[in-house]
């Protein structure tokens, strides 16, 4: 294997500023066995788009390189097909689907445009990692420049169902362009079925056993990497100096009361209206918490300028409001809605100080909320993780409370049972959890992935 190239959405950081999340790192420590190329958009939005100069940046055998977009190409290709259109459909939510043909017209042309700068860096006996939804189309366009390299490709988000899928225009067409991958990953094992099904029926692939798909000659491999942290990292980051000030802080706020802790972006497959209305029927239903625990969800903006998630934003101000309206106290707040970022290690730390962590996506590839909040627990009194059935996470922390989000009794249930659950129980749950947050964390992951793309190339 010669060097690797990975392509994603946006690029870096190469070097360790104390902020990175596990893909990060699990991306640099792939980089780093083999020497490479991080390729992606710069952020920037130029005249010259995809035609700009290519900015390049060095940190020991891994070079960064980045171009620019024009507006239109944005506007077309990230906010409009990656953002309006995939995002929502692989979400299931086809009634926030925008078909806009013109959208599909131009993500094709940027992933054609990205292959066309990336080709003449690439090497013989290269190998190439393309991440999520802004790529479905890239390995064909490669392909078509007659780039034979393996090419791997990792969905971050969710697969659905074909039945979903086949509403969206093309959609065999972009089927059979992923398909010019030779290995496709996924969070897991429903979303490759799910692949594999719509590939089969849909695509004119056969499916010949081992997670193998035969098409036009070529066998692709499709099947499940669930993604992981650095969970010894997250751990030790809990007790850092920021994180035991922002523990120190929450303990003085909470003044003996518990907390219930939410940390997700402003997305409508976050399920937020559903949590608020489901913590509002846990102080109907199990009056005795009133005055004794309060919800903290931390939701930074995402995507601001989509209706939909303006939306998102005033339904859940309007709903803190009614919930702190009709059971706040003087000495005591329900609802503290927080629309802004926080720094991992205070992250780290809100989330030690908190009895449960609350992580109740719609549809979620995975989310990493729920193994970093197990990861910053106390091991001698840990809190306790409820977890909605529809995160992909929910496949490998079957110890968490389980819940249907789209239930606000059964959510409410599942809050109760955590802040009553005795201690012994709580201790043997997050065990097992982080036994296996440690053990399949991110740099396992991404070595799964490039050990399979190995044996591809031989």
């Amino acid at each position: 294997m010669g060097r690797l190239i990975v392509v994603s959405n946006r690029v870096g950081p190469l070097k360790d500023t104390g902020r990175a999340g596990g893909l990060a790192v699990a991306l640099v420590d792939a980089l780093s066995q083999t020497g490479g190329i991080w390729f992606g958009w710069s952020g920037d939005v130029s005249d010259e788009g995809t035609f700009s100069t290519l900015k390049k940046t060095r940190a020991r055998s891994v070079q960064m390189v980045q171009l620019d977009m024009t507006r239109e190409d944005y506007d077309g290709f990230y906010a409009g097909y990656a953002n309006r259109t995939l995002w929502p459909v692989l979400h299931y939510r086809l009634d926030l689907a925008d078909f806009n043909r013109k959208f599909e017209r131009t993500y094709r042309y940027v992933n054609e445009r990205f292959a066309a700068r990336l080709g003449p860096l690439i090497e013989p006996e290269d190998v190439i990692w393309v991440h999520d939804y802004h790529f479905l189309t890239f390995a064909a366009d490669l392909r078509g420049m007659n780039v034979q390299n393996p090419m791997a490709f990792f969905l971050h988000i969710p697969f659905p169902a074909p039945e979903i899928l086949a509403a969206l225009p093309n959609a065999k067409s972009i089927c059979r362009a992923m398909l010019a991958y030779d290995l496709l990953g996924f969070q897991t094992h429903r979303d490759a079925h799910n692949f594999k099904r719509f590939a089969v029926e849909e695509a004119g692939a056969t499916d010949i056993g081992d997670n193998q798909l035969r098409i036009g000659g070529r066998v692709v491999t499709a099947r499940a990497y669930p993604i992981g942290i650095d969970a010894d990292a997250f751990s030790k980051l809990a007790m850092s100096p920021d994180a035991r000030r922002h523990i120190a802080r929450l303990e003085k706020l909470m003044g003996g009361r518990q907390q219930i802790i939410g940390v997700d972006r402003i997305d409508y497959s976050k399920g937020l209206p559903e949590r608020f209305r489901a913590y509002e029927r846990l102080l109907e239903d199990y009056p005795e918490n009133r005055g004794r625990l309060s919800l903290m969800q931390i939701a930074p903006p995402s995507r601001s300028e989509l209706d939909a998630y303006i939306d998102i934003r005033r339904e859940l101000e309007l709903l803190a409001g009614h919930v702190n309206g009709r059971f706040a106290d003087l000495d005591w707040t329900p609802v503290r809605f927080l629309t802004k970022s926080f720094p991992r290690r205070a992250l780290a730390g809100i989330y030690r100080a908190s009895r449960v962590g609350l992580v109740t996506p719609l549809r979620d590839g995975m989310n990493l909320v729920a193994k970093e909040y197990i990861a910053a627990q106390r091991a001698e009194d840990p809190g306790v993780l409820v977890l909605s059935r529809f995160a992909g996470a929910a496949e490998q922390m079957p110890e968490a409370v389980i819940v249907n989000p789209h239930s606000a009794e059964e959510v409410a249930a599942g809050i109760q049972t955590a802040i009553t659950m005795p201690m012994e129980e709580r201790r043997d749950r997050w065990q097992a959890m982080f036994n296996r947050l440690c053990e399949h964390d991110a740099i396992a992951w991404s070595r799964s992935i490039m050990e399979d793309v190995k044996a591809i190339s031989r």
